[in-house]
């Protein structure tokens, strides 16, 4: 079947014959990952790397008829380890086909060039300019080629986490659901069927996680009997057990102050990357000066994750359930107690799961490091 880039790829292309000279080795690694796009073989891409490799320059040209090879089927062969020529001659004629060289016959159909002195009078053989003029459509069609692999990647990597997760807390009612995630992952699927599989465990792990009961807001806490001085930042919660870390501990409210007034330094907005910087001043030590926009926080996140233990699809689900900027906040949170978390793949899931069901803020992530320093426990 056609694909969309090869019904364009052998057009004349005013655009393409304006472009320079491109590396040959390049626009090879960039159609060897767009193969599936122009419906190339591993073994077509060889014979034309062949070709390359009998054209003395580097930089191959895209003016038309500037880069023509004149190896014969024997030489060819050699260089191809004895491939049949018949299979030579089939390979040749995809790449004529699909435009990626052209043909320029003598009336002999042989294969020669002609000298005057030095230079090169005329020569027929194949014309390696085509790749040169649609290399733009060549480095777009891999530049596509390999996101959508990335999202496949990360798909699968979501699908295996929910897959462990539901295997976790399910009983025998799950077994189908489970097989199919598991058989799914075994295959080669497409976006569809991940994104489908990935919503249906979600569903049935929702289905069986008990609701949690939600947190008393500070406004409401009513005034203790106590004196003032025993209560006054003191928010009483009950005991909740973590299932995603590796040994159960309980979790334990960060101290909220009774009055606005109290505390200067309290984080009034979670969004503001100047009271993120002033409570996670660790992440100073690794990326001096470097955090000045939103987008320098979520990337140096994502540097940071691997070096915490947190793997890419635990901070990729994060940012998909909290946002972008409340996930790389969470991050730096958990790098400054990074020594008091136990999992930090699992307690990111966690607050993931958490932020799914809105009860979820850094507001108190942030809270906790400004009011009491190092001494303080992340909660969420």
């Amino acid at each position: 079947m056609e694909q969309a880039s090869q019904i364009a790829f052998g057009r004349q292309d005013l655009c393409g014959r304006l472009a320079g000279a491109h590396d040959k080795w390049d626009l090879l690694a960039a159609l060897t990952h767009a193969a599936a796009e122009f419906e190339l073989s591993h073994r077509t891409l060889g014979v034309l790397k062949a070709l390359l490799t009998f054209y003395p320059e580097r930089a191959l040209p895209a003016d038309p008829d500037s880069a023509i090879v004149f190896p014969s089927n024997r030489k060819l062969m050699e260089r191809l380890n004895g491939m049949p020529e018949s299979t030579l001659r089939r390979h040749l004629a995809a790449l004529t086909r699909l435009g990626i060289v052209s043909r320029k016959n003598s009336p002999n159909r042989k294969r020669y060039a002609r000298r005057v002195g030095e230079d090169t009078g005329v020569a027929f053989g194949f014309d390696l300019s085509p790749l040169a003029r649609h290399a733009a459509q060549i480095f777009g069609a891999a530049f596509d080629a390999k996101e959508h692999a990335e999202r496949l990647a990360v798909l699968r990597d979501r699908v295996a986490v929910l897959r462990q997760e539901l295997l976790e807390i399910a009983d025998e009612t799950a077994e189908t659901l489970l097989e199919a995630a598991r058989k799914l992952l075994r295959r080669k699927p497409c976006e569809t069927e991940l994104s489908a599989m990935a919503d249906l465990l979600r569903a049935e792990i929702a289905s069986r996680t008990p609701e949690e009961t939600p947190q008393v807001s500070p406004l409401e806490t009513r005034e203790m009997s106590a004196p003032g001085s025993q209560n006054e930042r003191h928010i009483q919660d009950s005991v909740k057990k973590d299932s995603d870390s590796e040994a159960a501990q309980a979790e334990t409210p960060c101290p909220q102050p009774q009055n606005s007034d109290a505390n200067p330094g309290k984080a009034e907005n979670a969004n503001d990357l100047a009271t993120v910087l002033r409570a996670c001043p660790e992440v100073q030590t690794y990326y001096p000066g470097a955090l000045r926009s939103w987008q320098d926080a979520d990337r140096i996140a994502e540097t940071l994750s691997p070096m915490m233990g947190i793997e890419m699809p635990v901070l990729s689900d994060a940012r998909a359930a909290m946002g972008r900027k409340d996930a790389a906040t969470a991050v730096m949170c958990m790098l400054e107690k990074l020594s008091t978390i136990r999992s930090p793949g699992a307690y990111l899931r966690r607050l993931a799961q958490k932020a799914r069901a809105g009860q979820f803020s850094t507001a108190p992530m942030l809270n906790a490091l400004l009011q009491t320093g190092p001494r303080a426990e992340i909660a969420s």
